[in-house]
């Protein structure tokens, strides 16, 4: 069972307090939220066994909560949490009374207030908590421990504020959280106050607002107009890279696809007209034919025997021969051209 279920468990008729996360913690004031129950003192070694079944250990933190952070609520947590079955009251000092021991707040007290109440672990905030505990004050709320940090806390003129409650066996140590405080959060603030300035009065405060001089709301003004036209340099500068890679990245896709093209092309033409190409050998066929077409044919030596008739002679074989050139033209060779036809008339009578 939860911190929360036990301490609605352990609550008694007449206390009519719902401690619900949907709403905010009531204030002590403005509440019939009163412990009735008989206030008997406890030892921490009882609270913690989670004792008196009839009444939830009343816890009491207290402090000024101003900027409220992380660390203000992790202590609420452990303050809680000290016990199984709790009830955390929350005091929250006055403006007056924290101008006066600690200084100037960021947040008014109103402000502080309503902080406290919307925070998880706090069921009951006290508001113009007083800045010394009193005797009075604790039986009035009827609170059995006070839970702070075990730093001693000087102020008002005492060392620890908080000696006689450890002295009466009521405080219950908590730890800081690092790294985070209020006086850490308006260091910052006043370390960087340019630039929230130059923020502010980007944003439409005013320069009396920001309680800025009438120089540096110019000199902030002109920082921010500074500022805007660095901002568009780098934007064109971005959009410019972007351009520029989109075009290398088309320019490589173009250059990838003109060499795919191109050894297609390549590759198609050796395939066509290469040495042995589709072309030449087309070529060669269609040379072929044309020489084919244009020799002429050899008749045959002999042919076939038939069966002749008696009355018809065989019909005499000739022969083709090749051509030899004439010599040339001379009369010695026209004389005994014309001597051996002579004589070859002479034989035949």
């Amino acid at each position: 069972m939860s911190a929360t279920l036990l301490t609605m468990a352990f609550l008694p008729a007449e206390y009519p307090r719902v401690w619900t996360l949907t709403a905010p913690a009531p204030f002590a004031d403005e509440t019939s939220c009163l412990c009735q129950a008989p206030h008997e003192k406890l030892t921490i070694a009882q609270a913690r066994l989670g004792t008196p079944v009839d009444r939830p250990v009343r816890v009491y933190a207290d402090g000024i909560f101003d900027l409220f952070h992380s660390g203000h609520a992790r202590a609420l947590m452990q303050a809680k949490t000290l016990f199984p079955n709790s009830y955390l009251l929350v005091g929250v000092c006055s403006d007056d009374l924290t101008h006066k021991f600690k200084g100037f707040t960021v947040m008014n007290e109103a402000e502080r207030y309503e902080a406290l109440r919307h925070c998880r672990y706090v069921d009951e905030v006290i508001r113009d908590a007083p800045w010394t505990l009193t005797p009075e004050f604790l039986e009035k709320h009827k609170i059995d421990f006070v839970a702070h940090d075990d730093i001693p806390y000087s102020s008002a003129g005492s060392d620890d504020i908080y000696k006689h409650i450890k002295e009466a066996g009521m405080f219950v140590p908590t730890q800081r959280t690092e790294g985070i405080s209020t006086s850490d959060i308006i260091t910052r603030i006043v370390r960087d106050y340019d630039v929230y300035a130059r923020r502010n009065l980007q944003r439409g405060y005013t320069a009396k607002e920001l309680n800025v001089s009438f120089i540096n709301e110019k000199k902030y003004r002109f920082q921010n107009q500074v500022d805007k036209m660095k901002e568009k340099v780098k934007n064109v500068e971005e959009r410019s890279k972007e351009f520029v890679n989109r075009v290398e990245e088309k320019s490589h896709d173009l250059i990838q696809k003109w060499e795919e093209k191109s050894r297609e092309f390549i590759g198609n033409f050796l395939e066509l007209f290469g040495p042995d190409g589709a072309w030449k050998q087309m070529f060669q066929e269609r040379s072929n034919r044309m020489l084919h077409a244009l020799s002429p044919k050899q008749s045959p030596v002999s042919s076939p025997t038939r069966s002749r008739s008696p009355s018809r002679s065989p019909s005499p074989t000739f022969l083709w021969l090749p051509h030899k050139p004439s010599p040339p033209f001379s009369p010695k060779a026209a004389s005994a051209s014309m001597s051996s036809m002579s004589e070859g008339d002479e034989d035949e009578k």
